[in-house]
């Protein structure tokens, strides 16, 4: 019995486009993520870049539940001494928009080369508009 997997190349990848708007973070988040990794298909491999292209919109509209808005923390760090900076959720919010998006679908990836391979087929922006009505993205509905 041999085990049949399927190259990246060979591998149909489609355009999907989620509507953010007056969703809840981790919800859109976890769904970006399992379609871009490709856990959908039945194709799946753990090893391979097979999943779709997923363009996330209204990411500005997402909303927190609770007082997550106030408490909730984002840490990054400069590479210098003493360098550690830390943001609340709302402050990055009004800073950049669809960060918070960002940042919850990179930590639901992979670590290493696939996970940033695969954070490329991501799109988020945090209004309507996206570039990319030439794919023809089918949408998904949360």
């Amino acid at each position: 019995m041999n085990t049949i997997f399927v190259k990246p190349a060979d591998a149909e990848r489609k355009w999907f486009v989620i509507d953010a708007g007056g969703k809840v973070l981790g919800r859109v988040a976890a769904k970006a993520a399992s379609i871009v990794r490709g856990k959908e298909k039945v194709i799946f491999a753990p090893h391979h870049e097979l999943g779709d292209f997923v363009v996330v919109v209204n990411a500005g509209k997402i909303v927190l539940s609770g007082r997550k808005p106030q408490q909730k923390l984002y840490h990054r760090h400069t590479g210098y001494v003493g360098g550690l900076k830390t943001e609340t959720y709302e402050k990055l919010k009004a800073r950049h928009p669809s960060a918070p998006l960002e940042n919850a679908i990179r930590g639901m990836l992979p670590k290493g080369p696939l996970g940033r391979k695969l954070l490329k087929n991501v799109k988020v922006y945090a209004g309507a508009e996206h570039p990319h009505a030439a794919q023809n993205p089918a949408l998904i509905s949360l």
